[in-house]
């Protein structure tokens, strides 16, 4: 409630603006940052994902706290105070849980649960270890008491949803059509009906499915379909998915400093590491300081391996949908000239426009880093191995098979299990990989931006061109 005064204020002091005093640019940054507030107020108001979605509440919890650890903006000490602020008030964040949600859909209780129990396990393990170099004896004491009582809270928590919550949760995940189409408007400034919608991605599915099809039976000379199952068995074994990527994001500055694709500005440190268990619903991550950082601070590309626990032929399936084809593409999106480039950029920019993208719609962001996968191939990254543009043409799937799934999931009667099958018979997935497509679906109802941001930039790109 408190949130939503906030931002109403917010949009009555935008409305007294006469946009005829701003300069052009100032008014599309005027309509992008309206929008943007309608947008986080429809959720608030409309959508209201926090009585619904436990993940709401273990999202904010495991980010604030990660980010505290992760990025040394402060001292150790007093991002330790920070973090022990957090935490003490956790048992409060965990009842307004408690409280809210009453009647979830039996999804989100699921994927509540995976990333509750992370962020305990982020709480137990990770955080001591982040700030082990703090001396400050009464601040460690104070902090060992906060962790064991956050980390109580959640459990009680995780095992409530466990045994309580998950047995009778019954409600549907579904937004509906005019929920979907108004959340994308607001937060996309995508006017645009499903109808029209669908009819893009069918379009562009076809034609990438054609010139994947196409491509994958010239390296074969026969079953396109046979020539990706062989490509996709040559992965990194258990254990050295981290050693891969960081080889990948070598070998990519390499590239584009040689080929002058665009600037690199100086170099800041890189971590690959796995996936921090509170985050694993994500393929592949990319983490960041904000753009308002202005000294260098470590970055985190987080590539999520196997579970040890899993049997071998889980294993198996979760590495062939990392081959080495489509882990370039992964880092490509994530690092170099995606993400991170992106975001190394933004820094060295002018505020005003540093300002700008905290309400850039996530299209943009998401777009940019999925087109410089295609844009690098373009540009002759991998021209000596066509298996480099089959991986890329293979992520183009993916994302295309989500605007489909996306809205069928929310505006039509689509299962999980049915939106499974689309992304392993459609995508070519492996089915533990397209399970959890489908399943992201439900809570990330608008994962269509990639592939439509994509599309609005080729056409730019093309309209520039002309």
């Amino acid at each position: 409630e408190g949130e939503a005064h906030a931002l109403a204020g917010y949009l009555r002091r935008l409305a007294e603006i006469d946009p005829q005093a701003l300069t052009s640019v100032e008014r599309l940054e005027h309509r992008m940052l309206t929008s943007h507030i309608q947008g986080r107020m429809f959720e608030l108001e409309s959508v209201r994902s926090w009585e619904k979605n436990p993940q709401v509440y273990a999202d904010v919890l495991a980010s604030s706290l990660a980010a505290q650890a992760l990025f040394t903006h402060a001292s150790p000490e007093e991002r330790a105070r920070r973090v022990l602020s957090k935490l003490r008030q956790t048992p409060r964040l965990i009842q307004a849980a408690r409280d809210n949600i009453k009647d979830p859909p039996g999804i989100f209780v699921k994927a509540g649960i995976e990333m509750l129990r992370g962020a305990q396990q982020f709480v137990d393990q990770e955080l001591p270890r982040a700030f082990s170099n703090v001396d400050d004896l009464h601040l460690l004491g104070d902090f060992a008491d906060a962790q064991a009582e956050a980390s109580q809270s959640l459990g009680a928590y995780i095992d409530y949803l466990d045994t309580d919550m998950a047995p009778r949760a019954r409600a549907s995940f579904r937004l509906g059509r005019d929920k979907f189409e108004q959340k994308l408007k607001l937060e996309e400034g995508i006017p645009v009906s499903i109808e029209r919608l669908l009819a893009i991605a069918d379009r562009e599915l076809k034609t990438t499915q054609e010139a994947f099809r196409t491509l994958a039976g010239q390296l074969n000379g026969g079953d396109p379909l046979e020539a990706w199952a062989r490509t996709k068995a040559e992965h990194p074994a258990p254990g050295e998915l981290i050693a891969a990527g960081r080889q990948h994001v070598d070998q990519l500055a390499t590239f584009i400093q040689r080929n002058s694709i665009i600037s690199m500005p100086s170099a800041e440190p890189i971590t690959v590491a796995r996936t921090p268990d509170f985050y694993r619903w994500s393929f592949a991550s990319m983490w960041t300081a904000g753009p308002f950082e202005s000294k260098p601070s470590p970055a985190y590309y987080y590539l999520t391996d196997v579970d040890p626990s899993w049997p071998p032929e889980r294993q198996e399936e979760h590495l062939r949908d990392y081959n080495y084809p489509t882990l370039w593409s992964i880092s490509i999106h994530e690092v170099y000239p995606g993400h991170f480039l992106q975001c190394q950029h933004l820094r060295r920019v002018d505020s005003k426009v540093r300002k700008s993208i905290f309400f850039a719609p996530a299209s943009f962001v998401e777009g940019w880093a999925h087109y410089c996968e295609q844009m690098m191939v373009e540009a002759g990254f991998g021209r000596d191995n066509h298996r480099v543009k089959l991986g890329q043409l293979a992520e183009a799937l993916i994302r295309l098979a989500r605007v489909i799934v996306g809205i069928k999931l929310h505006t039509e009667d689509m299962s999980v299990e049915q939106g499974m099958k689309f992304f392993r018979d459609e995508a070519f997935m492996e089915e533990s990989s397209a399970r959890r497509e489908a399943e992201r679906g439900t809570f990330d109802p608008t994962y269509l931006v990639y592939a439509a941001g994509k599309l609005m930039l080729l056409k730019l790109r093309h309209d520039y061109k002309q």
